[in-house]
């Protein structure tokens, strides 16, 4: 009896003890620690989450965290490119943890075309920017994320109007008249072939803020897979969305910016202009007249229309997993002024993103919708060339009223009519003008994946996609403007147009993905179909500012094109050192005719992994080294026309009428075509290494290129009296482009409380037109673009053989000794004694030979430091505004009114115009500092799940150039009526919750 007492004491005592433990280990505890890398580095953003719950935490910027969890809870620690672990608690309150880098995981995080692929495993050229790497500021469009960021793409900002749009080349242009724009894919989604009226910028309708990378495949065996709307380069924008299992968070960021003026045009002051006027008229050079039109004021045009602009941005998310359901949600507003008075442009959006998945994963749901609501009012930008060439010593406004109280040119015999061929007060143009336009973008798709039970190797992937824009916008101008007279049809405009562009996509395809272990490989081949189609609708009427007469009538344009594609994809890994990749599209595009409908497009990559062979394998310098091989065709379709191979009757406007006894009507004519218009193609080479130093603490690309466009699509001049318009798109010529890309990114100093990160990005690229004729024909000059502002169709621009696109095309200057051009000699190149085009002479372009991006981020403790800036050599530009006003011969009109002269006739003396003369071609090639940014993480505050920063930029800091003119980086090489880029100083703050 004693003994069973002493045993049934004992199991007490054990029972109650064991009571007692799990008692004390179910209580609620903080847990709290440092998460660090292998080299002792702590790593933010490190989730740290309860075991099979929402409940958790993550990093602050030093790699700490607290939590609050039962004492027998299990810790996740997950981040992306780590090994994922888990611990018990075990009624710990502190628990370090050191993460192991994941090599796969690294490896997974690149978008190509229909899926992922691991990073070592890419054959061809691709560049890849996550958000961390983004250029900071005011970011109103995607496209400025990445500016300078990437070698072999480019893009320059189409001026400085809030919202305004990108010319983006990715290693030069293929083609002459067709599109030289890159496909842009988000989520999957291509987006449209065409903008919107109402719109400076389609892109500009997505939320920068919710993109969390950029992937370019830059070379065709990349990009291949996407056919003929890939003969540009893709670029592919993944947005954010909510971590499996991740815990709920809420972020906002905001910011305010302001907008000022950092140059403008050089024009002649009140007094310097009166200056002229008295000693011209004394050397004879202007008519005593002028004097007696000479005002008595002192208006700096420039400054009435420019003036320091505000915007704001607001951006809100919620994000986590719910349901099994990872989601994020997001809101924007951005609303900013600019700097040209009346121009402003403000954006809704939200977006969200689903990732539902059934049957044990194996059926997979990514969901995406967003929706923008974008209004833009539009500056009359006439006022900036107004503003430079109008007269300064006349005032802004006027006591009597007449015309909106705004000063005019008054017809000497009738005051009360302006001198209609005069210069138009640019404030007038400004504030007389009102066109805005409300714009609605809806970017949708379902993307679909089910891995089969029976074969899970095999999995098949539905994407239903929409790309749907709608506008509707007026442009008006007040019956009393004086440069909207019109005695026939009423005074002023009522320009009310509306627009909608759709684009659908429904792509299938069929992905098997097998690890042969008995041969030490892996192969990946993919399969599938894709049906896209283009709808623009385009409606306007015309009244006078009343809405009481017609100016034009109803106006409706129709246009859609359908493109159908069946594709296909082999990958093969050998020995996980050997990869070999081949690629097919056949692509059908409504644009040709039956016959030549249809294009087949091939491309073939080899990559050699050589740090994976057992020379390299351990070797303590060289962490990563690869080779990359690749060839591809791409075909190209997009051109302006949606049936530039089918019979087209245009009609003409309200103004160009036959008329018949009293009745007038419009005329209609044949537009020329070219029935056996085919596929443009582009062959390109590339060869390319990829190398890391150290660990990776060097790493970087080199790649070396070659491309050739033949069948180009191009405009070319036919015969007068043909009853057709003046050029003919068909198939003639050839393009090619060579160049070589250079990128290095490295870890300059490592100490744990400082590092310093730098990268800098090279390219040079050659263009080259190699035919223009279908026969040889040595006296063919070639095809002339590049037109500018003064006379009447004068360009100076040449599509030529032998020489780059847009080559300028001017007669070579002569000065005399003391450097000073001669007026209206010109080398005469041919020795005929006469001046005419056959004396021109080709020289430079304005695409850079060679241009650079910077970039470098200083983090030392919670305070962060960086700089991104460009460089461009070699790039050329027109001084449009010296050509068109820096000559004598406008400032005095004879009907009565005065021109103001740029000071550039100080430099030249031409009495008369010299549109074609070699003095106007200047190097532009500059420096700009894109962006500085300091900004300050507070950590957490409050509590542990409230994290706070701050930070403040400068934009368009400063450039460096010997340009003369207003802004030496000009799309197209034209500098005319170039709309200023703001210098923007900018406060932000963020919160994470």
């Amino acid at each position: 009896m004693k003994q069973l007492y002493q045993k049934l004491t004992c199991f007490a005592i054990v029972v109650i003890g064991l009571m007692s433990f799990t008692t004390i280990q179910a209580q609620s505890i903080t847990v709290s620690g440092t998460v660090t890398d292998f080299n002792g580095q702590p790593l933010p953003a490190v989730n740290v989450i309860e075991k099979g719950t929402n409940n958790g935490a993550v990093t602050d910027v030093n790699g700490n965290y607290s939590v609050t969890l039962p004492g027998d809870a299990i810790l996740v620690f997950s981040s992306i490119g780590f090994v994922k672990e888990e611990v018990p608690v075990n009624g710990r309150t502190t628990i370090d943890m050191t993460l192991a880098e994941d090599i796969q995981s690294l490896s997974e995080v690149v978008v190509i075309g229909y899926g992922t692929q691991e990073k070592e495993d890419v054959t061809g050229s691709v560049g890849a920017i996550e958000e961390e790497d983004f250029n900071k500021g005011a970011m109103v469009s995607p496209q400025d994320l990445i500016v300078g960021r990437l070698p072999g793409v480019q893009v320059t900002t189409n001026g400085g109007a809030p919202g305004s749009g990108s010319t983006i080349r990715i290693r030069g242009g293929s083609s002459l008249s067709a599109s030289n724009d890159p496909l842009i894919v988000v989520d999957g989604v291509p987006l449209g072939e065409s903008g919107i009226a109402g719109m400076r910028n389609p892109l500009s309708t997505i939320n920068p803020n919710d993109i969390e990378s950029f992937t370019v495949l830059k070379d065709a065996s990349a990009a291949a897979i996407y056919g003929s709307r890939a003969a540009n380069g893709v670029i592919m924008i993944t947005t954010k969305s909510g971590g499996k299992d991740a815990p709920l968070s809420i972020s906002y960021d905001g910011n305010v910016s302001i907008y000022t003026v950092p140059n403008t045009a050089d024009v002649l002051s009140s007094d310097e202009y009166r200056e002229l006027i008295n000693n011209q008229v004394s050397f004879g050079n202007i008519p005593d007249d002028a004097l007696d039109l000479l005002g008595n004021e002192n208006t700096d045009w420039q400054d009435e229309i420019y003036d320091t602009a505000i915007g704001t941005e607001h951006n809100v998310s919620l994000s986590g997993s719910k349901f099994d359901t990872p989601f994020r949600l997001s809101f924007n507003y951005s609303n900013q002024d600019g700097i040209l008075r009346t121009s402003n442009f403000e954006r809704k959006a939200i977006g969200a993103n689903f990732d539902p998945s059934l049957l044990d994963d194996h059926l997979k749901f990514d969901i995406n919708f967003k929706s923008s609501w974008v209004d833009n009012r539009f500056a009359n930008q006439g006022a900036i060339g107004s503003a430079v060439t109008f007269d300064p010593t006349q005032p802004v406004r006027v006591s009597d009223g007449q015309w909106g109280g705004y000063y005019y040119w008054q017809q000497p015999s009738n005051p009360s009519r302006p001198i209609t061929i005069a210069p138009t007060n640019p404030v007038a143009l400004l504030e007389q003008t009102n066109n805005s336009a409300a714009v609605n973008r809806i970017t949708t798709n379902a993307n679909i994946t089910y891995k089969f039970h029976f074969l899970p190797e095999l999995k098949a992937n539905l994407n239903l996609g929409l790309d749907r824009s709608k506008t509707d916008g007026t442009e008006f101008v007040s019956a009393d403007a004086s440069y909207a007279i019109d005695d026939e049809f009423g005074n002023g405009t009522t320009n009310n147009y509306e627009g909608e562009t759709r684009d659908e996509i429904l792509e299938f395809y069929l992905n098997y993905t097998k690890d042969l272990e008995s041969i030490d490989s892996k192969i990946e081949v993919l399969g599938g179909y894709s049906y896209q189609h283009f709808y623009n609708e385009n409606s306007n009427t015309v009244y006078d500012a009343t809405e009481e007469n017609v100016k034009d009538s109803l106006r409706i344009d129709k246009s859609e094109a359908f493109l159908i594609s069946f594709y296909g994809r082999l990958n093969y890994t050998l020995k996980d050192r050997y990869v070999f990749t081949a690629t097919y599209r056949r692509d059908g595009s409504s644009r040709f005719s039956e016959e030549n409908r249809w294009g087949n497009f091939l491309s073939g990559a080899f990559a050699w992994k050589i740090d994976q062979e057992d020379f390299l394998v351990d070797n303590e310098t060289i962490s990563q080294l690869k080779l990359r091989l690749g060839y591809g065709e791409i075909g190209q379709q997009n051109v302006l026309s949606r049936y530039p191979a089918l019979a087209r009757v245009t009609t003409s406007g309200p103004r160009a009428r036959y008329q018949l006894g009293n009745e007038f009507y419009r005329t209609t004519r044949f537009e020329g075509y070219d029935a056996n218009l085919k596929w443009e193609e582009t062959a390109t080479w590339n060869a390319g290494i990829d190398f890391g130093f150290l660990e990776d603490r060097i790493t970087g690309s080199l790649d070396f290129y070659y491309k050739e466009s033949t069948d180009l699509l191009n405009s070319i001049p036919i015969p007068q009296g043909t009853n057709f318009t003046n050029e003919l798109l068909t198939n003639i010529g050839s393009l090619e482009n060579r160049g070589v890309e250079l990128a290095v990114n490295a870890v300059v100093v490592n100490t744990g409380k400082f590092r310093w990160d730098a990268g800098v990005n090279f390219t040079y690229n050659d263009n080259e037109i190699t035919n223009l004729t279908a026969v040889d024909n040595p006296d063919y000059l070639g095809v002339f673009v590049g037109g500018i502002g003064g006379g009447v169709g004068n360009t100076v621009q040449i599509h030529s053989t032998g020489h780059p696109r847009n080559t300028f095309f001017v007669y070579e200057q002569v000065y005399n000794n003391s450097g000073v051009p001669i007026e209206g000699l010109y080398v005469d190149q041919n020795g005929d004694g006469i001046i005419n085009d056959l004396d021109r002479i080709r020289r430079e372009d304005p695409a850079p030979d060679a241009y650079f991006g910077f970039s470098s981020m200083l983090n030392y403790k919670n305070l962060t430091f960086s700089f991104n800036a460009r460089m461009n050599i070699g790039n050329h530009v027109y001084n449009n505004v010296a050509s068109q006003y820096g000559q004598l011969a406008n400032v005095y009109n004879s009907t009565g009114y005065l021109n103001n002269v740029s000071p550039y006739f100080y430099e030249s003396g031409f009495l008369q115009p010299q549109y074609l003369s070699s003095f106007y071609l200047e190097d532009a090639s500059f420096f700009r500092m894109d962006n500085m940014t300091l900004s300050y993480d507070f950590g957490n505050l409050i509590s542990d799940k409230l994290g706070m920063y701050a930070n403040f930029t400068v934009q368009n800091a400063f450039v460096i150039t010997k340009y003369s003119g207003l802004d030496p980086e000009v799309d197209g090489g034209i500098d005319n009526n170039f709309y200023p880029r703001p210098r923007t100083f900018l406060i932000g703050i963020g919160v994470n919750l």
